[in-house]
Order: C-alpha cells, then structure tokens, then sequence
C-alpha cells in the first residue's frame, strides 16, 4: 500500500461501525426492549421506590455549581420561571435553579478563553474582536437555557405519547371498581418501567393527595409541573368530571381515542412533508452524484476525442 496510513485509518472505521452494528443488535436493541417490558409482576422492592423519597448525595461539580450560582442576582419572576422550567425538563431538587446559574456562569467563561484564544488569528481590527468577545459571551449564556428548553419538550413529547396507554389503564381500572385516586397509584405503580416519566408524575399525585391536598388542587399541580396540553385537557376533564358527577370511564376512553386519532393525524402530516423535506438533499448530494455516473463517461469522451479534433480542423 502506498499509503498505509490512510489504510489503517479506513480498516479501523470499518471496523469501527461493524463491531457497534453487531453490538447494537446483540446487546443494546435486546436490553431496551426487556427494559420496557419489565418485570413480569410488581415486587415489593418496586413498591417502596414510589415511597423512597431520599436525594441522592451531590457531588463535588455539583456542589461547586451550586455555590457559583447563589451569588448570581437574579430577580424574583426570573427565578419562579426558571424553576419551572427545571422542574418540567425533570429537575425536581432544591439545588437545581443555583446549578443551572453556576453552569451558565462556566459556560460563558468558558466560550469566552476560547475566544480569547481565536484573538491572534483574527485580522487586527478591534471593532471585530470585541464583537467577537461579547457574541462569544451572549452565547455561552444562551446556550444552557436552549438545551433546557428542548429537554423540556422532549420530556413533554415522551409524557403526550405515553398518555394514550395510561388513560387505558385507568379506564380498565375504573370500570373493575377502583376509584380515581385508588386508579392514579396504580396507573403509576404500572408503568414505572414502560413510562417512567409519567410515572413519577403521577406518584407525586397520589403523594400530594395522601398529604392531605385536595384531588383538584393534586391535578391542577400536575398540568403545572407538565406543562404540557394535553395533561391539561385530561385535568380539566377529570375535575369537571368530579364536579358533575358524570362517567369517568366513558369521558376517559373518548379523551384516550382522541389521543390516539390525532396521534396518526400527525404521523400523516409529518410523512407528507418528507417530500418537500428531501427536494434539497436529493439536489445537493443525490443528483450531482447520479449526473456524474450517467454523463461522466461521454464527457470523458468528448474530452479525449472531440477537443483535439477541433484543434487539427482549425
């Protein structure tokens, strides 16, 4: 080999992307499923996680984070929107709000060495340095607060997709003689596997309802915690409900249907906008490959036998 370099770089990414294909099907696409299917009965152990209420202990990071950000100032409304936002993304502790502060606060300073580290290459003009600088720092604030956000509404797309499978179980629940509450502990205690985020939230329901909190002041709680419509349409639905004295049951399965026809309704909408989605990939990387496979050789040709004979006939 000419270049033995370049050979081993491409036999080790070969090897590379057959040793995690082989890994993937024969240990992780396995494992994900046993882990959604769980245990074949509920066990005592699993029983008392619903119970165990215990934080774990912090670690050093996390501590140094959370010192850095008690002394940032922020005002009250920042702060409540803030923890909102953290307990929706899934972050429930005390700590979590001066955690997020100290990660911005090592974000930008971070963001802002590499800057200072991109200044010798950069033409000597001051006015671009220093825009360089404050970008650099607007970004590295920006940045934490964007990744909250889309884990917020990836959490709330997990908890809207394993709705429809809740609302079954509780409509099974109810119709065999549970009532709602008793139904909510055990739609939780069910799906702590399957659907674990959803779980939690409605454990802290039940937990809010044992504590003494009425039912609807526990529900209105959790379409706060969620933030997410639909959790806030099944609350409204379940204190009107229990207000009117109306079928649970009935009002549950229709809301569940509903859940699941726009579920497909969206499913359609997305698979006809793969057409328009794939017009510039196929024009970026797709057609130049496919116009130099059909026309290559005749350019070719036209290359080895056309243009020398122009130049003998002029």
């Amino acid at each position: 080999m000419s270049h033995p370099v370049l050979f081993s770089v491409i036999t080790f990414l070969m090897l590379l992307v057959v040793l995690s294909g082989v890994g993937y099907r024969i240990f992780f696409k396995p494992g994900r499923f046993l882990r959604q299917l769980g245990n074949p009965v509920i066990t005592e152990a699993a029983r008392n996680r619903l119970v165990d209420d215990s934080e774990p202990q912090s670690s050093t990071l996390v501590t140094i984070l959370r010192h850095i950000g008690d002394r940032v100032p922020s005002s009250e409304s920042d702060a409540a929107t803030l923890k909102a936002d953290m307990i929706r993304a899934g972050f429930r502790s005390e700590h979590a709000v001066p955690v997020f502060y100290g990660i911005r606060i090592l974000s930008t300073l971070a963001v802002l060495f590499l800057s200072i580290l991109m200044q010798p290459r950069l033409p000597p003009n001051p006015v671009l340095r220093v825009a360089l600088i404050v970008s650099a720092c607007a970004a590295g604030w920006v940045l934490p607060k964007f990744f909250l956000e889309k884990k917020v509404t990836k959490r709330q797309e997990i908890i809207r997709l394993s709705l429809p499978d809740a609302l079954d179980l509780m409509v099974v629940s109810i119709e065999a003689g549970l009532g709602l509450d008793q139904a909510i502990q055990h739609v939780a205690r069910e799906l702590q596997v399957s659907h674990p985020q959803l779980s939690e939230d409605l454990s802290l329901v039940t937990l809010e309802m044992r504590a003494g909190k009425r039912r609807s002041d526990a529900l209105r709680n959790l379409a706060e915690r969620t933030g997410e419509p639909e959790i806030r349409r099944l609350v409204a639905i379940l204190i009107q409900n229990d207000r009117f004295g109306t079928s649970i049951g009935e009002s549950l399965r229709s809301h569940s249907d509903a859940l699941r026809v726009k579920r497909r309704q969206e499913a359609e909408e997305r698979a006809g906008k793969v057409g328009v989605k794939l017009v510039f990939p196929i024009f970026f990387f797709i057609l130049p490959s496919m116009l130099i496979v059909a026309a290559g050789p005749g350019i070719l040709m036209i290359f080895k036998y056309l243009f020398p004979m122009m130049k003998q006939g002029s």
